[in-house]
């Protein structure tokens, strides 16, 4: 096999494979073994055939296109690490010579990782996040926690209010005619939730339990099921329950119940205390953030297309994953928010570009700055994942292979760029503050 690589316009490049004869016959023999008990051939069972035979009466290209991806499925992978180039996306393959007792010659059409040359990265001026805690920030928190420890009570002495949780029988019609999924009893809803189509819950406030109400609504134009857009609906609706929750003052009886303080001021300083540190670690991640987008605004690379598109596709498989994983296929998805793949992929491309030029100005960085990590550095990484996921150290440690360890140190090696642009990267005041002083 001969391999020759022509450098193209904006990192691509096209490789030119030549594969010896004798191994397109070998292919083809490959390919007549596979696909033999396919064919039919007069005076033979099926199976039994010569190759000649099938070839004769079917055609000399009978195989071709099997003997072909048999060759690819090799030859382009060899190709690909024997070419010396660092190829970032899948190739366009194209046959350009196939025909028994010649060699196989393909070209493949692929994205190279493009050349970064770095910009200014150390000391950039980068927008100071102002970190500072609010009392309304406070009362929020703590609001959260009377939440948590509410309690329901039965309400029977008046009509449905907002904020109320009530049990609720109903069923819709459209000109009269019931439809699909429009039937629900005792169903639990939450009134002023948002959980129902526009109008619906606002006109059950003021109804009383065992009275039934009649709700006029029409569907959205959007709405998921297209047989329902944008008609006119009656809902028969009758409350069979109302319930209200009921909130823990916040005084020192309730501090002593969610936390190890005696009184209220002690466990809000210990709230104001756990916000900031969190707006802090927030604040520290923006910088880095900003200081990183700032060296990638100085650094000068060109990202071949097809670089983009893979990973955009690669981002579009991690959130099909997700989506699996809270019991949602990709497709239902489509149906509820009335997207396609290709609005999809289209919305990802620029967070896909992000990623790649964020990844190839840190690789550089790593490199510029000689950038390490310890084997004692890995081996806390390692501690931390077994923490993480409650498994054994020990456990871990036996599933975590060479190119997993790698993996790590690669990731933390990054980290370690990225937590360098943020110590070096200079805070200064926002520019609309500056502005309006002057």
């Amino acid at each position: 096999m001969s391999v020759q690589v022509e450098k193209l316009e904006k990192n691509m490049a096209k490789l030119t494979v030549e594969v010896a004869a004798e191994n397109f016959t070998a292919a083809l023999e490959q390919a007549y073994k596979k696909d033999r008990s396919k064919i039919a051939v007069p005076g033979f069972r099926k199976g039994k055939a010569p190759r000649k035979m099938i070839q004769k009466l079917y055609g000399a290209q009978v195989f071709y296109e099997e003997a072909a991806n048999i060759l690819l499925q090799t030859e382009y992978f060899k190709a690909a690490r024997e070419c010396g180039e660092q190829i970032v996306s899948r190739p366009q393959i194209s046959v350009e010579q196939i025909e028994e007792g010649k060699p196989f010659i393909f070209t493949a059409q692929v994205a190279l990782k493009p050349q970064v040359t770095l910009g200014a990265y150390k000391g950039v001026e980068v927008e100071k996040t102002v970190v500072e805690v609010s009392e309304e920030e406070v009362d929020r928190e703590i609001d959260k926690e009377r939440e948590n420890n509410s309690r329901t009570q039965d309400v029977d002495d008046r009509p449905v209010q907002k904020g109320d949780m009530i049990k609720l029988d109903f069923e819709g019609s459209v000109d009269g005619v019931p439809f699909e999924g429009g039937k629900a009893e005792n169903y639990a809803l939450t009134v002023g939730s948002g959980s129902f189509i526009p109008g619906f819950e606002d006109q059950l406030v003021g109804a009383n339990i065992g009275e039934e109400v009649e709700v006029h609504v029409t569907f959205p134009e959007e709405y998921h099921a297209a047989e329902l857009k944008g008609k006119a609906a009656v809902f028969k609706c009758k409350v069979n329950e109302i319930k209200v929750k009921e909130l823990p003052e916040a005084d020192d009886e309730f501090a002593k119940d969610v936390s190890e303080f005696d009184t209220i001021a002690e466990y809000r300083d210990d709230v104001r205390a756990k916000l900031l540190e969190k707006k802090e670690a927030e604040a520290k991640r923006q910088k880095q953030d900003k200081a990183l987008a700032k060296a990638v605004e100085n650094a000068q690379m060109e990202i071949p297309e097809p670089m983009v598109e893979e990973e955009a596709e690669q981002m579009l498989e991690n959130f099909e994953q997700r989506l699996k994983s809270q019991g949602l296929t990709l497709e239902q998805y489509m149906q509820f928010t009335g997207m396609t793949v290709e609005k999809l992929s289209e919305q990802m491309r620029p967070d896909a570009l992000k990623r790649i030029q964020n990844t190839l100005v840190l690789e550089e960085i790593v490199k510029a700055e000689n950038i390490e990590t310890t084997e004692e550095q890995i081996d806390e990484e390692i501690a931390k994942m077994a923490k993480a996921y409650r498994m054994e150290e020990a456990k871990l440690r036996e599933l975590v292979g060479e190119g997993e360890k790698e993996q790590i140190r690669r990731d933390l090696t990054m980290q370690a760029a990225v937590e360098l642009l943020g110590e070096q990267a200079v805070e200064v005041e926002a520019a609309a503050e500056t502005e309006a002083e002057a």
